[in-house]
């Protein structure tokens, strides 16, 4: 029998004793539930978790235990993850395209909330989803700054379109609502700002009361600088009274990332240092760092030895390779690294909760990566 404590300390605790050789996440569900109360205390509305950023149970169940009684879904998938949580959890099935097979087993599994951004995929939904008791949100798009990417490519319609799906929603008999998407790791309170004012104005140009507004996700995480969420949560409340006066709708948030990237932190180990200071790691961009091409590597990095102790030499930019035969296994800028640096010593990355597990693969037969949970984030 293991003599080891199923919850360690910290990550260093762990590092010390165990040595692990692959990457590993560390957990920490003190930091998730922290963050889970800051949404419930700071937003006024509902507070949902977006499942795509971080599907694992141990997430689940502990944004359950905080007081989380909604989820945005994506697809059965992730309504079955949830079902396998909790029976009594609401799931709100924001991914506005679905196929109609799709839409058949959110039926079947209790899904009374729908986005939609296109009449196609509204006439998908009214052939199999009843309107008694069910909201459908249109899905708005604008061109906002202030996010690390958009998704306006993608999803949502403009102002014009929203308004006449709006119209069909409501006379089709269905709870009218509405939602957005400022865009990925957004802290620019102005984006909600603007949000919400033109969805009053879509609101008004189609003659229907909102039931509920949905403001998304796009919270940023701290990636090097912590994100004002007070500041966005006092614009909303602001922009919401200005918009719609005596006729606001109740509030939705679906944060994904914010909600779960400090709750992790990644250790990574250092397979080789090449003559010209380049490092390998035992992780890499078809692993958990995987958004580091697309948003950039976080810039909460600490190091220690293969013994846990912090290094002492002097720090400079050096290229970083992931594990795999893959030439662009790479991360795309230098990191700030000590020059004592050696193989088999450990690259920590903290706020690593989203994502890091949702887009992992096992190229090359990397990218397994173990969980170990801990009492306290950072080392």
């Amino acid at each position: 029998m293991s003599r080891q404590p199923s919850i360690w300390l910290t990550a260093l605790s762990h590092l010390r004793t165990e040595t692990p050789t692959q990457p590993v996440l560390y957990f920490a569900p003190s930091a998730l539930q922290a963050t889970a109360q800051r949404f419930i205390d700071g937003f006024d509305g509902l507070v949902t978790y977006a499942v795509k950023a971080n599907d694992s149970k141990v997430v689940l169940e502990n944004l359950v235990a905080s007081g989380i009684s909604a989820f945005d879904v994506a697809s059965p998938a992730e309504m079955h993850a949830l079902r396998s949580v909790s029976p009594d959890v609401v799931m709100h099935y924001n991914n506005p395209v679905r196929s109609r097979d799709e839409i058949a087993q959110a039926v079947e599994l209790g899904v009374r909330s729908y986005s939609i951004d296109a009449p196609h995929e509204f006439e998908k939904l009214r052939a199999q989803v009843d309107p008694a008791g069910v909201e459908v949100a249109v899905r708005l798009r604008l061109s906002v700054e202030g996010a690390a990417y958009h998704f306006g490519a993608k999803f949502g319609a403009d102002a014009e379109q929203a308004v006449a799906l709006l119209r069909m929603v409501k006379e089709a008999g269905y709870t009218p609502s509405m939602t957005f998407h400022p865009g990925t790791q957004c802290a620019a309170p102005s984006a909600w700002s603007t949000y919400i004012e033109t969805c009053a104005e879509v609101a008004k140009a189609a003659g229907v009361t909102l039931s509920r507004l949905n403001v998304g996700g796009g919270f940023a995480a701290n990636r090097g600088v912590a994100p004002d969420l007070e500041a966005i949560f006092g614009a909303i409340h602001d922009a919401v009274i200005k918009a719609f006066g005596q006729n606001a709708p109740a509030l939705v948030c679906e944060p994904g990332r914010a909600m779960v990237a400090d709750a992790f932190t990644l250790a990574t180990r250092v397979k080789s240092i090449r003559e010209d200071g380049a490092v390998f790691l035992n992780d890499g961009i078809y692993g958990a760092l995987s958004e580091a091409p697309s948003i950039g590597v976080p810039d909460r990095i600490v190091t220690v030895t293969s013994n846990g102790d912090q290094h002492a030499g002097a720090v400079s930019r050096r290229v970083v390779f992931g594990p795999t035969c893959d030439s662009i296994d790479q991360l795309p800028d230098p990191l700030a690294l000590p020059s004592d640096l050696a193989e088999d010593d450990y690259v920590l990355f903290s706020g690593m909760g989203a994502y890091s597990l949702a887009t992992v693969t096992r190229f090359n037969g990397y990218g397994l990566l173990d969980i170990v949970t801990v009492q306290r984030a950072g080392l």
